[in-house]
């Protein structure tokens, strides 16, 4: 279920146009970056609406600290950096001025796992999905592609607390259509099957939908779930696929300590313990190198990781 697999569009991009549509019509909106707008591209924001746009500089902790302060004089604070910054360096920040008053701070985060490339493990966040699951009243998304990006930045603006958005830095293909495509903390089903579920989330969703084609030539029928928000867990939608197929595999481009995979087998393990796979970085970091080249490496292109969905298969017979 790709909407056109010709079409690719940056995630970025579409954050970016978004922040400045919601600019145009809720003037409490404020935008604040340490030093990475181009990046981000926040910068759509601040050529729009200069004075409502903070260039922190490279100073995460204030960065967080001062959208926490506008949030509480009743602004929408939609603080941005790189994933690897914004939850590791401000983590402190994120719990205790973000998390626990449940300030109304959207952090959304560019530059997530392996993708970042060549910039290598000190830039590469693979924990950091983990760090913000298990922080009380936030909310946890990562879109699968720019339309769900667009959605999920204005549920985000629309719904007070505290949100973590992390945003891929490569451009996707585009799996929904954005005249019919509408977020919600549910997950959607992608592609039916009775055999094996397949859960994801951000970028390794589409390498998701090509493993079920390959697995389809093959005789075996895989469901596909887009597990876009990671907290709160769509429990309901998980457990009634699994309960179909017999066992599920996750995938994501992150550690498998923590992330969806965690959530997932905590699921299971306390309501319907079924075989799992998870798939993911290893426990380990991760390395310089080009994007896709670094994702095959670890196991998260649909050519590695059906190797794991056959032989989870044999282990539910």
């Amino acid at each position: 279920m790709i909407s056109d697999k010709n079409k690719t569009s940056s995630l970025r991009a579409a954050y970016g146009e978004t922040l400045v549509e919601l600019g145009k019509i809720n003037p409490n909106i404020v935008v604040l970056d340490a030093d990475l707008a181009s990046s981000t591209q926040t910068i759509m924001f601040k050529k729009a609406f200069p004075e409502r746009f903070f260039n922190m500089g490279i100073s995460e902790q204030d960065a967080i600290c001062t959208a926490a302060g506008l949030a509480c004089a009743g602004k929408t604070a939609f603080v941005s950096t790189f994933a690897v910054f914004a939850t590791g360096r401000a983590w402190d920040q994120v719990r205790c001025s973000v998390s626990y008053p449940k300030f109304n701070v959207k952090i959304v985060a560019t530059h997530g796992g392996l993708s970042v490339g060549e910039d290598g493990a000190s830039h590469q966040a693979l924990e950091d999905i983990c760090l913000m699951r298990a922080l009380p009243h936030m909310t946890v998304i990562v879109p699968a592609d720019s339309i769900e990006t667009k959605a999920a930045i204005r549920y985000a603006a629309e719904n007070k607390g505290p949100f973590y958005i992390r945003i891929a830095r490569p451009n996707l293909p585009e799996i929904f259509n954005e005249s019919e495509y509408k977020f919600s903390i549910k997950a959607n089903v992608l592609m039916e099957g009775k055999d094996i579920t397949i859960a994801s989330y951000g970028e390794t969703v589409t390498e998701c939908l090509k493993c079920a084609d390959m697995l389809a030539e093959k005789g075996i029928s895989a469901e596909v779930i887009n597990v876009s928000t990671i907290k709160p867990l769509d429990e309901n939608t998980i457990l009634q696929s699994v309960s179909k197929t017999g066992c599920v595999m996750t995938v994501e481009n992150h550690s498998i300590i923590g992330g969806l995979g965690s959530a997932v087998s905590e699921l299971l393990a306390e309501n319907m313990p079924l075989p799992l796979k998870r798939v993911g970085v290893r426990d380990e970091f991760g390395q310089s190198g080009k994007a896709p080249e670094l994702m095959e490496k670890y196991g998260l292109t649909a050519e590695k990781f059906i190797a794991d969905a056959i032989n989870l298969l044999k282990k539910k017979k």
